[in-house]
């Protein structure tokens, strides 16, 4: 199943944080907390303008991205997490 999301939305795939700290802590499933990274798997169209026309999204796709914590709407597509939200709560695109 492909997804596309409409006007400003993007489909994000969160990465998976560490196990162990830096100092070779193992941290237990019960103690971590949702990655606030991600790769963009799918963008819309773009912002629609009050005068009709449309703005185009920053982000494509396999961006790498930072969001913040309870940004947008968790999905499950075919056994797989995903998560959709604005244009808006996108921080920051790491490059490498």
């Amino acid at each position: 199943m492909k997804l596309k999301p409409l006007n400003d939305r993007v489909v994000v795939k969160r990465l998976e944080e560490e196990e162990r700290t830096a100092g070779g802590i193992i941290i237990p499933d019960t103690a971590k907390e949702k990655p606030i990274q991600g790769q963009v798997i799918a963008v819309g169209s773009g912002k629609l303008m009050e005068d009709g026309t449309r703005r185009p999204l920053d982000l494509k796709e396999g961006d790498r991205v930072l969001f913040s914590k309870y940004a947008g709407t968790d999905v499950k597509v075919e056994g797989e997490e995903l998560l959709i939200m604005r244009e808006d709560d996108i921080l920051a695109i790491i490059e490498k």
